[in-house]
């Protein structure tokens, strides 16, 4: 588990050993969630007017349900300004992910999005399921291969080939994909990996259970041997996941990247790739998927 070859907060690498489970072939999409929210009359966080007492700086006035949603930029610019590409869109959720005049009903078969960590928590206990652990998710994602950078290898397009959907050309203006697209895919259009499992790799960010935690430093000769195996391991926990720089918010553990990655920015197309998200927040590259443990 981890990789020592791109960002410091996936180190070290690092044995760990998980319990039996099956988990979900593809992404819950659409077509899903609909069932689920047809059959529960459930309602997502990004669908209810946020409370003013539990944001400082937001008022009744500018409280509003709502979204972030990526839109791409006419032209080249710097990437240290997330807000050129990001914007915050009232109405915007999982039934209108692009905004109040968009609609899913030809995306049913796309990985559901703008889902927060507690919608992703009510479809699995309403499915009968849960979320995975992160070592259960990278476990699932690399397919059987151990130690390599990709959810198939060691090269990102082994010759010429695109196995997943991630951002082809230059972030956050210039995508090259052969469709013309630059958002969500139906579930299965890229090779399913060594599992069986589709987009275990880009298209979206999933869910997983743990809170973000950096992972402690390596113990020599002991976290690379397989007869110290780290036993089932859990993350962190809510108090100490929280970004000391922003809101006192939780935040969990994302896993497999989106179609926004890119190698120009954000290389965590990969399995040893995480990112931390607070558990408030949904946007239009956050899905999720689900197991059962045996």
């Amino acid at each position: 588990m981890g990789s020592e070859r791109f960002y410091s907060e996936e180190s070290p690498v690092r044995r760990v050993r998980v319990g039996g489970f099956w988990i979900d072939e593809t992404p819950v999409t659409n077509r899903q969630f609909a069932a689920f929210v047809d059959a529960t009359g459930y309602r997502t966080v990004a669908e209810v007017v946020p409370d003013p007492r539990d944001y400082p700086g937001l008022t009744a006035e500018t409280a509003r349900a709502g979204s972030l949603v990526f839109e791409r930029t006419p032209e080249p610019v710097a990437l240290d300004d997330y807000s050129q590409w990001w914007a915050f869109v009232p109405g915007a959720e999982w039934r209108h992910p692009t905004g109040p005049d968009s609609t899913v009903e030809t995306l049913l078969d796309h990985p559901v999005v703008h889902i927060a960590y507690a919608d992703a928590e009510a479809y699995a206990a309403w499915a009968g399921k849960m979320l995975p652990t992160e070592a259960e998710w990278e476990f699932a994602a690399r397919g059987g291969l151990e130690a390599a950078d990709y959810a198939w290898g060691d090269e990102l397009a082994p010759s010429g080939a695109i196995l997943a959907n991630y951002w082809q050309g230059l972030f956050p203006f210039a995508n090259q994909r052969a469709d013309g697209g630059y958002r969500t895919t139906p579930v299965t259009s890229y090779p399913a990996n060594g599992h069986g499992l589709y987009d275990m790799i880009g298209n979206v960010w999933e869910w997983t259970r743990d809170w973000y935690s950096v992972p402690k430093v390596a113990r020599p000769g002991k976290d690379k041997s397989p007869c110290c195996a780290i036993p089932d391991p859990r993350g962190g926990n809510r108090k100490n996941s929280v970004d000391p720089s922003g809101p006192p918010i939780g935040r969990k553990v994302l896993k497999g990247g989106s179609h926004l990655c890119a190698a120009s920015y954000c290389q965590r197309y990969r399995p040893a790739a995480r990112h931390a998200q607070a558990i408030e927040s949904a946007t239009s590259h956050i899905g999720f998927r689900c197991i059962i443990r045996g």
